[in-house]
């Protein structure tokens, strides 16, 4: 049989180890409790620091969607504000053609005269709504980087393109609105209100064909309102997935790297506690030799 001697030396250095990983456990806490964080570093949890990173990849793709689907709203309320005011100017200008193609304006040139003039000034605040701008650029002007859409001549000089915004992984809505509405070739509705200005002044006759084509244009704005409204409710819906997607995954976040400081007060307390035991158990246990005097 062998017999092992442990000598006062190895002893005196397991208790030191003892002390010094108690210690750190210690401090470990107190550093908790300060950062407020389990995980402060890589080193504090490799597994928890690859999801954490993962999480705040999520979270901040979320946050974009949910900018984007921000501006869109913005932008498709500023076209839906324009469309509106479009649609009552052109409620009154087949209001005015209606009082110029009956009697007693129908008879009475100076009358018609009159009516022209307000039509004509239709004509120019439509050309202010067709102007319309969100930060500076047109919305019915497509992806054109020009500040106007139409020329006072009615003339459209914006492009085909669409402004899109990504609200989802795979999800994107239309946040601009097609000039279309307007018309962007002959028979506009910009041609439709000084045919009709023209009309009054020398023609009445021609009315009849004018008021058709305006009710036309009205049908395109209401058409184009309900669209809008379509996709105005897509975003807000994108916007409320977003907020909620992202509240969720800060929620797994603060899991994996947040303390919980009622937890982490107790577990202080108790290591210590265990800590002021051990030195003093140590101090009576472990006495100083002569020899350790001597060194």
């Amino acid at each position: 049989m062998v017999a092992f001697r442990v000598t006062e030396q190895s002893t005196s250095a397991k208790v030191l180890a003892g002390l010094r990983t108690s210690a750190n456990n210690v401090d470990r806490l107190r550093e908790q409790m300060t950062t407020g964080k389990q995980v402060a570093k890589p080193s504090d949890s490799p597994t928890g620091t690859v999801s954490a990173m993962q999480l705040r990849n999520d979270i901040a793709a979320r946050e974009r969607y949910d900018r984007s689907a921000t501006d869109g709203v913005a932008r498709l309320s500023t076209a839906e504000a324009a469309l509106s005011t479009g649609g009552d100017l052109l409620n009154r200008a087949r209001d005015l053609v209606l009082q110029g193609m009956s009697q007693p304006a129908v008879g009475d040139p100076a009358a018609r005269a009159g009516i022209a003039v307000e039509i004509r000034g239709l004509r120019d605040n439509m050309i202010s709504v067709a102007n319309t701008s969100y930060l500076g650029r047109p919305v019915f002007g497509g992806t054109t980087d020009k500040d106007r859409a139409f020329l006072d001549t009615g003339a459209y000089q914006g492009d085909t393109g669409s402004v899109q915004r990504r609200v989802g992984d795979s999800s994107q809505v239309r946040v601009d609105v097609s000039a279309d509405v307007f018309g962007t070739a002959a028979g506009n509705v910009f041609d439709v209100l000084d045919s009709i200005a023209t009309g009054l002044e020398t023609n009445p006759a021609t009315l009849s064909s004018d008021l058709n084509r305006l009710d036309s244009a009205k049908s395109r704005f209401t058409n184009e309102l309900t669209a809008v409204g379509s996709r105005y409710s897509q975003l807000t819906a994108a916007q409320d997935t977003a907020s909620t997607q992202v509240l969720a995954l800060t929620s797994r976040l603060s899991e994996i790297e947040d303390i919980d400081m009622a937890k982490a007060v107790i577990d202080l307390q108790t290591q210590s506690a265990g800590y002021e035991a051990a030195l003093a158990a140590t101090a009576r246990v472990v006495q100083p030799s002569l020899l350790d005097f001597l060194r």
